[in-house]
């Protein structure tokens, strides 16, 4: 007889408890090889496809698409070794038989985008699995086990059936399930419905009408989760943890910018002024490295890096996010233009691994993007810095003791005050200053 498997929403590392299904990727009665993305979650770092580690048919999927799952919670059920549906009145070869698909630890979470989901629909299996899995309900069973039914109101046709953390928080709160209309597809009661039904039965007696310009007036409430629930306790605990102190300065970046042109002038990739930066920065390290650290409170020490992680600031759609480039110090300018891009593009597509966004030990942020010269920004904790760069703009400027129009950047560095004195700051955004005015600087430390 084929073994029944159950998959679990597994760790998908740096701490994170939780993830939302954003699309399933399969569905009761699919088949799945081993190791094929079932599920797409959203964590509070990135977008994750799901791998499955059994083969075999789909049984039952737990959760809907927008509900959240703690780590540990079902995902979805698999009869192993069972490649299509039993003709009728034969069973499955038994897995010692030589199924070819028994159970294997697994692999990993890297996300392989450039796979396609592989779906291939079959008869139910119902009849091939002779012994029950002790499970929780699956949210999308056999026709055989009907759930209770909800409200007249649901369109005619199979009864929605809802997920057994909802049920469960029905049942512990005394809320009648038969008596909610669902808000999910064709009627289906999410968790949203029960929470809804839940604050009504502990809500306090009902106050007079308000007029619906007064119900706008109030406002609109977005949940604090996700994405942005987690930079908001980082940024967060940054203010809380970090006696942070911002120091700035112009410089004048023409020289950089016909540097940047001369260099694209004569072929290959093109280099961007992200990169320029991003290589004076691990050039400015190497002097201050103190401003490439993280404070042990438990241990009260700092740890100075022996690598540059470099965190750069990323507009997406989720958000502003901040992928990291790893061991930038070994890079030049050509790898880490490339680095920028491929991670960038990873971001706005919202397929960046968790790995990714972790690990980092400086960030550059570049908001002159924005159209904005100046900024103090928030630490990254843990980290210990974090330089700003304004938009590069043409100004009146003192040029050989003559007023000219030159391009003009504001840089800004925000420092934690117990790793280094405003004195190693100065010197560390002057360096800075100066290899933007002039670029011949920087090869001193090449």
């Amino acid at each position: 007889m084929p073994q029944v498997m159950e998959f679990k929403l597994p760790d998908l590392g740096e701490g994170l408890t939780e993830a939302e299904i954003v699309r399933w990727l399969v569905a009761v009665g699919d088949v799945v090889a081993i190791d094929q993305p079932v599920v797409e979650v959203e964590t509070a770092k990135a977008m994750v496809e799901v791998p499955c580690p059994y083969g075999g048919v789909v049984t039952a999927r737990f959760g809907e698409e927008g509900e959240e799952l703690p780590v540990g919670a079902p995902l979805i059920t698999v009869a192993v070794g069972v490649q299509s549906a039993p003709e009728a009145g034969t069973a499955p070869q038994d897995e010692a038989e030589g199924s070819g698909n028994a159970p294997r630890p697994l692999i990993g979470y890297g996300s392989d985008h450039s796979r396609p989901a592989r779906r291939r629909r079959v008869r139910p299996v119902t009849a091939a699995v002779s012994a029950p899995v002790a499970a929780p309900a699956p949210v999308a069973p056999a026709p055989a086990a009907p759930a209770a039914p909800v409200a007249a109101a649901v369109p005619a046709g199979p009864v929605p059936v809802i997920s057994p953390l909802v049920r469960k928080l029905a049942k512990d709160g005394g809320v009648d399930l038969r008596a909610l209309h669902g808000s999910g597809p064709e009627g289906l009661i999410l968790r949203a419905d029960v929470e809804a039904a839940l604050a009504a039965l502990t809500a306090p007696a009902p106050a007079p009408a308000v007029a619906p310009a007064a119900v706008a007036a109030q406002g609109e409430r977005i949940p604090l989760k996700g994405l942005r629930g987690a930079v908001a306790e980082k940024l967060s605990r940054s203010r809380r943890e970090i006696p942070d102190a911002t120091c700035w300065v112009d410089a004048d970046a023409t020289e950089l910018m016909a540097a940047r042109a001369a260099m694209n002038a004569v072929g290959g990739p093109k280099i961007s002024v992200l990169a320029l930066l991003a290589r004076i920065c691990t050039a400015a390290l190497a002097k201050y490295p103190e401003l490439n650290s993280t404070v042990d409170l438990a241990a009260k020490e700092i740890v100075r890096l022996p690598s540059v992680h470099l965190g750069f600031a990323a507009q997406t759609e989720r958000g502003l996010v901040v992928p990291v480039v790893r061991d930038a110090q070994n890079r030049n300018p050509e790898s880490l233009s490339a680095e920028f891009a491929r991670l960038t593009e990873l971001a706005r597509a919202g397929k960046l691994a968790p790995a990714d966004l972790t690990g980092g030990t400086f960030t550059l942020n570049n908001y002159g993007v924005f159209g904005v010269d100046g900024s103090t920004p928030i630490i990254n904790h843990p980290e210990a810095a974090m330089l700003g760069v304004g938009r590069i703009i043409d100004k009146p400027w003192v040029h050989q003791g003559q007023l000219a129009v030159r391009k003009v950047v504001q840089l800004s560095l925000t420092f934690d005050h117990r790793v280094c004195d405003g004195g190693t700051a100065g010197g560390f955004l002057r360096y800075v200053a100066d290899c933007v005015e002039s670029p011949a600087v920087l090869l001193r430390s090449l």
